[in-house]
């Protein structure tokens, strides 16, 4: 409606609240009586438990309660959830399911792993008590580098796992693609190594924990990405019913796939509420985030790409080791198998063959993180691509142009396991050139040689699944006032849901959105939903909501019809109003919905209140896609990398709010950038020591790393749900790591250098200049 309808760049309605304090985060929440939770844990990668002395910290001043493996286990309460993917190990074996208890009784596994939980009057008094308890332990062989787990002799995570082989995955034609490989021209080879890395959300994880004797009832507040899943799975590990368990998210400082998981202290403060009769808080250090939180990506691919003479891609084989660490949180399986269609890219090629082997670690366990195997697989394709062409002297942009998807191909269905629907892949790649001048790049390369810099430019062409089949729950629901509340199952962590939600429905009912209430993350307000995750939110959960507020009309015009005297055929609906050629009269929505509550006002057969509730299913994923190109420069003679230009066009179909889809794809760019230049988590390969366990060692990306990000949109909407709506929420990400990978190759290629580290920091450009020349 009007200046807030579908496509207005509305400014973000949550946001004033936000910035005034008045946001609800999980350690913003307390309750009378609350009292505050520590958790000692493991300074060992690998280790036994001979014995844990806990009798001091008991008697410490305002201790409540001291908690240990043992007593976690005697408790009843079952192990945290972990994945039931069917996955098989070699030799056709279930995927190996490793216990994952909330409190280790007898050996950790990872520096990080909680060996005792104490709960305190105050945080200060609980830690104080925490720092007194005496642990024995006895150190064990640790592994932490991912290419050296299934090497044989390397020290094993779990005594019955062989060769730290979680499961093993193949995907693709093996055949087909052995026989391309045997007629090519052509074989190019690399190895890429994609570098371990921490979300850093703005919030940290948080916990507060309430049993409630009386209803004999559980309530958590924590932040989280899907609110019924999660009810589903505490509730499974605490052992009670699902409707014994209520699940609050009110507002999420950012997740990023990170916060999905059941982790361990939130059954442990629930557990801690029931032993003490008290609400129970914790609240996570920025340096226990960096030892307990899951980490993402960590995964060494092998990649061949054969070509015909012309440089027509013919066949690609991948070969991926991925690290899952030390236990199999659910859906951290899905980092090494859920988005492998990224690999075939925007291109033709034929014939793809993908070998994955996933093992443990001792390091923290892995989980999805923003764009979850797709990042990795975009730079996997487009580096293999940038180094063919250097090694057989084919123009990169033109090798690319010779290969890409054409639109009159779509339906088109690649060489591994996506068939996209729709895309103008070409053009993409075509406005993004020209945005950053490729043609006049040579001579600022010419002229930045001059000043001692190594000059770059950065080519990607990216795309992704985004909303993979499922569901999401989406009500509107007005009362007997007029005014509408919509109720939705997809979680906000700082996309704009609320903002977009309410564009959908305002444009649809002709409301105002001041007059539209927004509701999550309440397991006892919202009836279902899967949540947030895979940049799925518009595409089902606003969908969820635009085929409700249709039935909204709907129903609106049969109660119209009867209160105007004329036939429901006659009844016309626009900008909020019904209204009837045959009728000098006209209803507003709102007086509509206070007749949906008088019984004698409403058709027979039609139940009182306007009230709508859609399930909304998608049997398909979309595609969004797009090219990103980047320029740099590099000081040859302290290897800093500046950016200088970035550029975007993607396609992400019928844009909703451009200032929330640049936003976006801003911040997934950032985050891409960051992992390429410096961001990592580090493991002492010896020890199993996380060596980047605070904002000292791990480096964050500033403003200042940054140059202008310029966004542009080509959308081809999709016909894969009736919004026309692609994914946006990954794809800034997908596209970036790729980018800067090939303008810092770009950069050196005048060297000779072609290997680029991940992350390529200054000091390791430095060396690797220093050591060619």
């Amino acid at each position: 409606m009007g200046e807030f309808a579908i496509g207005q760049p509305v400014f973000r309605f949550e946001d004033q609240r936000l910035l005034r304090g008045g946001g609800r985060y999980s350690d913003d929440m307390s309750m009378p009586g609350m009292v505050h939770a520590v958790l000692v844990r493991s300074p060992h990668a690998h280790a036994l438990i001979r014995r844990i002395d806990i009798d001091a910290a008991r008697a410490a001043p305002g201790v409540l309660a001291v908690r240990t493996g043992a007593d976690w286990a005697a408790s009843g309460h079952g192990d945290l959830p972990v994945s039931k993917a069917g996955w098989k190990r070699p030799g056709g074996k279930t995927m190996y399911r490793p216990r994952y208890p909330a409190l280790v009784a007898d050996r950790v596994r990872h520096v990080g792993d909680p060996v005792a939980l104490v709960v305190g009057e105050t945080r200060a008094q609980a830690q104080d008590a925490a720092d007194l308890i005496a642990v024995d332990y006895e150190p064990l062989a640790a592994v932490a580098a991912t290419d050296c787990a299934a090497l044989p002799g390397a020290p094993l995570v779990w005594d019955d796992c062989p060769g730290n082989i979680c499961f093993t995955h193949q995907a693709g034609d093996r055949e087909k693609t052995e026989a391309a490989f045997a007629g090519a021209d052509h074989v190019v080879t690399r190895k890429f190594v994609i570098s371990r890395v921490y979300a850093a959300a703005m919030e940290p994880r948080a916990v507060l924990g309430h049993y409630d004797a009386a209803e004999d009832r559980y309530t958590v507040w924590s932040p989280l990405q899907r609110a019924h899943q999660f009810q589903a799975e505490l509730a499974a590990t605490l052992g009670i019913p699902v409707g014994r368990l209520r699940v609050v998210a009110r507002d999420v400082g950012g997740s990023f796939g990170n916060k999905s998981a059941v982790y361990n202290e939130v059954p442990l403060c629930l557990w801690a509420s029931r032993v003490v009769g008290r609400p129970v808080k914790w609240t996570a250090t920025r340096s226990e985030s960096f030892l307990a939180d899951a980490h993402g990506r960590d995964n060494v691919s092998e990649v061949s790409l054969a070509l015909a003479r012309d440089g027509t891609f013919l066949g690609m084989k991948v070969k991926n080791t991925v690290a899952i660490g030390a236990y199999l949180q659910t859906g951290g399986d899905t980092s090494s198998t859920g988005n492998l269609g990224t690999l075939a890219g925007v291109y033709r090629t034929p014939a793809i063959f993908v070998d994955v082997t996933t093992v443990f670690t001792n390091t923290s366990p892995m989980r999805p993180y923003r764009g979850n195997g797709r990042p990795e697989a975009a730079y996997v394709i487009e580096r293999i691509i940038d180094e063919a062409a250097a090694e057989l002297g084919f123009d990169r942009v033109e090798i690319r142009r010779r290969n890409i998807i054409p639109p009159d191909a779509m339906p088109f269905r690649t060489g591994l396991t996506f068939t996209y629907d729709c895309g103008n892949f070409e053009e993409n790649m075509d406005m993004a050139l020209g945005l950053g001048d490729y043609a006049g790049f040579e001579k600022r390369r010419a002229e930045a040689r001059k000043r001692g810099k190594l000059r770059g430019f950065g080519i990607s062409n990216s795309i992704e699944r985004a909303a993979a089949p499922g569901y999401e729950m989406g009500e509107v629901r007005f009362d007997r006032s007029g005014t509408c509340t919509i109720i939705v199952g997809s979680i906000n962590q700082g996309q704009g849901h609320e903002t977009v939600f309410k564009q959908i429905v305002c444009d649809r009912l002709g409301l105002s959105p001041d007059e539209v209430f927004y509701v999550s993350g309440d397991t006892d307000k919202v009836a279902a939903g899967e949540g947030t995750g895979g940049s799925r939110s518009a595409t089902i959960g606003g969908s969820a909501l635009l085929v409700s507020s249709d039935k909204i009309i709907d129903k609106g015009k049969a109660i119209a019809a009867k209160a105007l005297e004329v036939d429901v055929a006659d009844v016309a609906f626009a900008d909020g109003v019904f209204s009837s050629t045959k009728s000098n009269r006209s209803l507003t929505i709102k007086e509509v919905a206070r007749l949906a509550v008088n019984p004698k006002a409403m058709p027979a057969g039609l139940e009182p209140g306007l009230i709508a509730n859609t399930v909304y299913r998608t049997p398909v994923e979309n595609f969004p896609n797009g090219c990103h190109v980047c320029e740099l420069e590099i000081d040859a003679e302290t290897g800093r990398v500046e950016l200088l230009s970035y550029n975007v066009v993607d396609d992400v179909g019928v844009v909703l709010n451009p200032l929330l889809l640049h936003g976006q794809i801003q911040g997934g760019v950032a985050q891409g950038v960051g992992q390429m230049l410096m961001e990592q988590i580090h493991y002492d390969p010896e020890s199993g020591q996380n060596m980047t366990g605070s904002f000292m060692d791990y480096a964050m990306p500033h403003a200042a790393d940054f140059c202008d990000l310029h966004v542009e949109s080509n959308p081809v909407p999709t016909r894969t749900n009736p919004l026309g709506v692609k994914g946006a929420g990954e794809a800034g990400n997908v596209g970036a790591l790729p980018a800067i990978g090939s303008a810092i190759a770009d950069a050196l290629a005048p060297l000779g250098i072609r290997e680029v580290p991940m992350p390529a920091t200054a000091e390791s450009l430095w060396r690797l200049i220093r050591d060619a020349a």
